[in-house]
């Protein structure tokens, strides 16, 4: 090609080049062309080209003697040069890399296997933390089928590879020292302990180099299934060994065992319905976290304090009747006795009130307080009130005494009550962190815990395990922590990341029930021990403060500032709406789209 000709290329012409060459010189001096390549060591004769060569229409005579390298040479520079000028944004060419060897074969000698798969986790190695694993949009159930399909086929990846040369990964106990939980759906791996080992652990257990490859290979038709052909049948003392479950005979890729365990029944996830299945308007239903202005009798009466007026909501008929109203004072609690037709009411002057809900009557006003009464929690006969002003009051209904034992060990509003009627203890929660066990009627606390960072509100008593009581934190906490009674120690803490404002444990499963705050305004149901979710319910637009458990415990109620009461079937029967058939409050429910509570 010409040194200033056309490129082959596509670049475009020389501006110098557009016009015909009127000289007498031949093509070949004008723009000189490598026809064939010169012997070996001789010098090449070029005429300089004519662009480059014109000097006022005339030519110059003048030859030059290059060299083949020198001329191979300027020809790639003055190529690029043109290219580069009529594409001046186009981006340089990345060289493609060659590839010097064949494909990657990985080998596995030299590697001890053992020693790393002991220091890894579900989630990985323990030096690379593990992502936030995303849920599916396609709900809850889905994502719980999900995880155990991924479970067991790690468990059969694990028994296929290693068999019984390296231990099982075995779900985590809950001993004080290894049960503290972290936020989140996946649990996270933790750095192995810096002590030393135990010199107790089998052999089996300790990380050793291998003798030989981990991974054998035989001819296929010198084994099957990973064992040696046999010659012949193999014989027993009872003649031919026939078990058609022999791995010796199967025909399947995976071992007996392994097939057990793919064969074994699961239990299923259990599916939880989204949307309450009654709504029930609650005019004037306070937006106050230190109240607790709903409660579910055993009657089967749900008590609602609405403003100044206490109302009843009757599940078996759906009928609302108003208690009573307040003369110049406002409800701030509500609560059943455990056994009866009794209703005590706390109102915001500190008084305490006891009525009679079927006679619609009231028994007695017993004083005390000097500010709001916030919680109150029955104990047979016994009424324990905690007010703003700090105190607790033990009260006998039956007696004609206001209050029979004053408890002072609180330093803020007393928020929260719960009764263990069977141990005798009362759980207390205030607003300066606190949380109190006191035994009896004892006057001091037998345990302090001061683990919350917030208000602490929710509590609630385990009707499962002995002395293990659950407490939630307000918005600077967000904590659920589980505590020991009987030893006073932490078993147990999870972050929910919003405020905990109730706590109720089911009646019927070892499962707990908690409502949030800011921002989701959630209802989650937890399985204890492990704390992971079996469902999250959302439909209050505000902070979800007041929760109630029907009597057979498999319909929640829950009040929020939105001034609704949201009835979720969370613990019904499988294959049942509570209310349709018939199986839930402990009668029949006349379902309505909506109702209004007064």
């Amino acid at each position: 090609m010409g040194i200033n000709g056309d490129v082959s290329n596509g670049a475009a012409l020389s501006p110098t080049m557009k016009r015909p060459i009127q000289e007498s010189h031949s093509s070949a001096a004008a723009s000189p062309r490598l026809s064939t390549p010169p012997p070996p060591g001789e010098r090449l004769k070029v005429e300089p080209s004519h662009a480059g060569s014109l000097r006022n229409g005339r030519s110059s005579s003048r030859s030059t003697d290059i060299g083949l390298d020198a001329v191979d040479h300027a020809l790639r520079r003055e190529i690029g040069r043109q290219h580069r000028e009529s594409t001046p944004g186009a981006s340089p060419s990345r060289k493609r890399q060659r590839i010097n060897g064949d494909r990657f074969i990985p080998t596995r000698s030299g590697q001890d296997l053992q020693a790393s798969f002991s220091l890894l986790h579900e989630d990985g190695s323990p030096a690379t933390p593990s992502r936030q694993k995303k849920r599916t949009p396609h709900g809850e159930l889905h994502y719980q089928r999900t995880e155990e399909a991924n479970r067991t086929f790690s468990r059969l990846l694990r028994t296929e590879l290693f068999e019984n040369s390296i231990p099982q990964v075995s779900p985590p106990s809950m001993s004080p020292e290894h049960n503290r939980l972290s936020h989140g759906h996946a649990t996270r791996s933790h750095t192995p302990p810096n002590g030393p080992p135990p010199s107790s652990l089998p052999s089996n257990l300790t990380p050793s180099t291998p003798h030989k490859n981990l991974f054998s290979y035989m001819s296929p038709r010198h084994s099957i299934a990973g064992h040696p052909t046999p010659s012949r049948t193999p014989q027993s003392r009872h003649g031919p060994n026939l078990d058609t479950r022999s791995e010796v005979y199967s025909l399947s890729p995976v071992r007996y065992g392994s097939q057990q365990l793919l064969l074994s029944p699961r239990r299923q996830p259990r599916a939880v319905s989204k949307v309450p299945y009654k709504v029930l308007d609650a005019p004037e239903l306070a937006d106050d976290f230190y109240l607790n202005l709903v409660d579910w009798g055993n009657a089967n009466v749900l008590g609602v304090g609405l403003g100044s007026s206490v109302y009843m909501w009757n599940a078996q008929t759906s009928r609302v009747n108003k208690l009573c109203t307040l003369e110049d004072d406002t409800v701030t609690s509500v609560s059943w006795i455990q056994k009866g037709t009794h209703i005590a009411i706390g109102t915001g002057k500190g008084l305490v009130q006891i009525w009679d809900a079927e006679r619609q009557r009231r028994l007695r006003t017993m004083v005390g307080h000097t500010n709001r009464v916030g919680a109150l929690a029955w104990n047979t006969h016994i009424l324990t009130s905690g007010s703003r002003d700090r105190s607790i009051y033990h009260r006998d209904v039956r007696a004609p005494d206001p209050w029979m034992r004053k408890l002072v060990g609180h330093k803020q509003e007393v928020c929260g009550l719960k009764w263990n009627c069977e141990d005798g203890q009362l759980a207390s929660g205030g607003n300066d962190n606190k949380l109190m066990v006191w035994d009896k009627l004892s006057d001091s606390p037998l345990w302090k815990f001061s683990d919350h960072t917030a208000a602490v509100k929710a509590i609630a008593w385990s009707p499962h395990q002995r002395g293990l009581l659950a407490s939630g934190g307000g918005t600077a906490d967000r904590r659920i922590i589980f505590h020991d009674t009987v030893r006073g120690t932490v078993v147990n803490e999870i972050d929910t990341g919003s405020q905990v404002c109730n706590l109720a444990w089911s009646k019927n499963s070892n499962e707990i029930v908690s409502t949030h705050g800011y921002s989701q305004n959630q209802i989650v149901v937890w399985k204890y021990p492990s704390m992971t979710q079996v469902a999250s319910l959302t439909g209050h637009t505000y902070r979800v403060l007041y929760l109630a458990m029907s009597p057979d415990g498999r319909v929640v109620v829950t009040g929020a500032g939105d001034e609704t009461l949201r009835f979720w079937n969370v613990f019904g029967k499988r294959g049942g709406r509570m209310g349709e058939d018939g199986e839930g409050g402990g009668g029949s429910i006349r379902l309505q789209e909506w109702g209004v509570i007064r």
